[in-house]
């Protein structure tokens, strides 16, 4: 609610949240849609949404006036089409909704986003969709990413062969940025046998924000599930702060690399699969298993959640080691320095971490090794301490992020018992490169 004097003046004029109002006061004159007041927000600024998408606040103070122009839009919920027309001539493609970004919309009494509970909402926003592809719309759950975990990667992995069982040429999952790098790699290992485009999508900031990635993410992602010949998992999002197209990443080289620009993804030690433009077309730039017929494909849905991803650091107690395999734990991915260290011939010798890797791999723990660095390799051969890990039984996952290491020790342990530790640190959906690239393209 705004203060008594302006919520005054609202009802002498008739004026509701959405009617597109003229507020004149002493800062100027400013016309645009009437916003709900924030709940901390002060009662007597008068908050616009201008044309151009973004937001204004207006103190409504003495010699100011308010003007309605005309009543507001209906709600994006109740002008939503009941249902959208078939097009037999565009392919089918599964739209799974699981919340996120890219589904939410500001909540005026918190000043944060909520999730939209009606997918629906925002495919209303997007007519340009209709002329893609004949969109199924999905909906799976509404949840943040950084909630999510392992039930949600196997529902997620389930739902879409169900969709591609079903007739869908591609899929788009529309999902939260925060963990979209650890359920890409997830879908990528559960569904690695099912030979069509599988696009993850997202939205740094929520839809009805002036300066949102919502919308040109979602049509790119379109455009790869309908046209695209790569039949892989994938990660669809801005590739720079424009709007003029997107990067499409594999699945298990994709890393979020910042934590609010539109371009947050990249491509780690390799380039894009592809470049994917609002229009339609598609740039190819790496190799890629093409689209194929399902045939006797099946999603593999073990995931052994007993795992744990150890950032080192300096003065770390090594003891850290010991608690997870105390506690159970089948498999430990470090987080090393450099090529792969972690603290070995430190001055005070309790903060070695060499007898407690060693203690661990003895009790059956399958110990991966991976970079902090993120771009480059680990190496087993440069450096003593390199060697005497290794030599302890330690797996040095060359190429590959720790999320996507994390994530496919996970896989491993759960569906190849007793072949984990061998299985690691080879190829099995595109996640190890055998030359590392870092020169990706914008």
């Amino acid at each position: 609610m705004y203060s008594k004097n302006v919520e005054d003046v609202f009802k002498s004029k008739s004026i509701k949240t959405g009617d597109i109002i003229k507020v004149k006061a002493a800062v100027g004159s400013f016309e645009g849609m009437l916003m709900p007041r924030s709940e901390l927000g002060d009662g007597d600024i008068i908050v616009l949404k201008l044309d151009n998408g973004y937001n204004i606040g207006i103190r409504f103070g003495e010699g100011a006036s308010i003007e309605k122009i005309r009543d507001g839009p209906m709600p994006a919920a109740a002008s939503m089409p009941s249902g959208s027309s078939h097009n037999p001539n565009l392919p089918k493609v599964a739209l799974i909704y699981t919340g996120g970004t890219i589904g939410s919309k500001i909540d005026y009494a918190t000043g944060g986003v909520y999730m939209l509970t009606k997918p629906e909402e925002l495919m209303a926003e997007v007519p340009e969709l209709a002329g893609i592809a004949n969109i199924e719309i999905r909906h799976l759950m509404s949840m943040a990413s950084e909630d999510m975990g392992s039930a949600e990667w196997k529902a997620i992995a389930a739902e879409v062969f169900k969709a591609a069982s079903e007739g869908a040429r591609g899929i788009v999952v529309t999902i939260g940025t925060d963990t979209m790098h650890y359920a890409s790699a997830a879908l990528s290992f559960m569904l690695k046998d099912l030979r069509i485009p599988v696009i993850l999508t997202g939205a740094q900031r929520s839809s009805d924000r002036g300066s949102s990635d919502a919308f040109t993410n979602l049509i790119c992602a379109v455009q790869l599930a309908a046209k695209s010949e790569i039949g892989e998992v994938g990660i669809c999002m801005h590739a720079n702060s424009s709007d003029n197209y997107c990067s499409f990443i594999r699945g298990t080289k994709a890393r979020k690399m910042h934590t609010s620009s539109r371009d947050a993804f990249r491509p780690i030690n390799s380039k894009p699969l592809a470049r994917v433009y609002p229009e339609g077309n598609i740039e190819y730039y790496s190799q890629y298993r093409k689209v194929a017929d399902i045939g006797d494909a099946k999603p593999i849905l073990g995931f052994e959640d007993k795992v744990a991803l150890i950032k080192t650091h300096p003065n770390l107690d090594p003891n850290v080691l010991d608690y997870y395999v105390n506690e159970g734990y089948k498999g430990i991915i470090l987080e090393g320095t450099g090529l792969g260290h972690v603290p070995t011939f430190t001055s005070d010798p309790k903060r070695s971490w060499l007898e407690h890797v060693k203690n661990a791999i003895s009790k059956g723990v399958v110990v991966g090794m991976t970079s902090q660095c993120i771009y480059g390799r680990v190496n087993t051969n440069v450096y003593r301490t390199l060697r005497l890990l290794s030599a302890a039984g330690v797996v040095y996952c060359e190429d590959m992020t720790p999320e996507t290491a994390y994530v496919k020790l996970g896989f491993l342990l759960a569906n190849y018992p007793g072949k984990a530790g061998e299985m690691l640190n080879k190829n099995m959906v595109g996640e190890i490169n055998e030359k590392t690239e870092i020169d990706w393209l914008v």
